[in-house]
This record gives structure tokens, sequence and C-alpha cells, in this order.
């Protein structure tokens, strides 16, 4: 048992030092986004997702969507160590529920904070960085960053690789959504929500 002398100073716990910094993505990271997300897709979707819904699906249902880098809504996480990109993530205030610019289903249409949820778009670890809490640290800076625009509401389109994570961050599954891939296959997605408040 330990105890503290009475007047002496007690100590100042020490903050975690994060292993990764997040920061707005610019237009400079598309190159190194589509990498990342290609990575990310090959090495942790392979248990989900056939080989063939993957080479369907990258580029178009798992890609860069780059309206979210124009709107702001983007984040990278950087190793804070080499600074290699470990991660990426965003929100959307549009209508858009996943993809990437060539994506199906795009809604580029404003939402309204008051009645519409914000889309969580986007959210990929590469491989090297996969189990150390990163998805969790870019679903949480997301989150935030919607909240701090209105929304109280959120919605996704999740992969099967990500189900498990997202019902642990409190998302509830409503419908499965067979995408349809240009090389014939379909990819299954999940579409959840979550309330802000």
């Amino acid at each position: 048992m330990t105890s503290c002398v009475e007047g002496a100073p007690k100590p100042t716990p020490m903050a975690p030092v994060s292993k990764f910094i997040l920061r707005v993505a610019t237009e400079s990271d598309i190159d190194a986004l589509h990498a990342l997300i290609e990575a990310s897709v090959r090495g942790l979707q392979a248990n989900d997702y056939t080989p063939a819904q993957i080479e369907g699906a990258l580029g178009t249902v798992l890609g860069v969507d780059t309206q979210l880098i124009a709107d702001q809504t983007c984040f990278v996480a950087e190793a804070s160590e080499g600074r290699q990109l470990a991660g990426c993530g965003g929100w959307s205030k549009r209508k858009t529920l996943f993809g990437a610019d060539r994506g199906p289903g795009r809604e580029p249409d404003l939402l309204n904070p008051a009645t519409d949820a914000a889309k969580v778009r986007a959210i990929f670890v590469h491989p090297a960085f996969a189990r150390q809490g990163l998805g969790s640290l870019i679903l949480a800076t997301v989150e935030d960053a919607a909240r701090a625009a209105g929304f109280r509401r959120f919605e996704m389109g999740s992969t099967l690789t990500g189900v498990p994570l997202y019902r642990l961050k409190g998302y509830t599954p409503i419908d499965t959504i067979a995408v349809p891939l240009a090389n014939g296959q379909t990819l299954p997605v999940v579409k959840m929500v979550k309330s802000a408040d």
C-alpha cells in the first residue's frame, strides 16, 4: 500500500503519447490514399470477400472519394515514428453513403444536420497498423468533427470486416446492400446507424 505525505505534491499523471498523428487530408495525399486503401482491402478484407469481389470493388465501392478531401472532412493518420500513412477516414455532409469517385449511387446533395445523419466514410487502416486502436481513433475523430458541424446521428455503409468494430462503438446494422460490381460480382455492404447523443 502506498500513501502520500500530507502537503507533498501529488504526482502528475502523464498523458499517453499517441502512436498516430491525425490531420485533415489534402489533394497531395490522394496517391498515397489510393495505395493505403488497396493495401488495407487486400490485407484485411480477404477473410470476408473473395478475390473477385475485392478486384471488382477496388476503385469504385472501396476507394478514395475526393469530395471528402474538397469538403475537408477526410482525415489521414500518420505513424508518429516515420510519418508513414497508417490509416484514413472521414465523414460527409452529403447524401452519398459509400464509395469512391467512380462508385455507384453518388448523391452530392448536402445534408441538413437538423434532420439528416452524417455519413461516416472510408475508414481504412494499413495492415501494418491493424489492431492497435487506430480504427477506433479515426472513428472517434470523425464522429467528433460531425458533431461539431451540428449532426446528431450517423450512418455508414460498412464492409463485413468493419461490422464487429462498429457494433462495439454503438452502431446498429439495419440493412445489407448487395452492390453490383463491373466484373459481374456483388459486394455486400452493411448499412449501420448510430445516435450521436
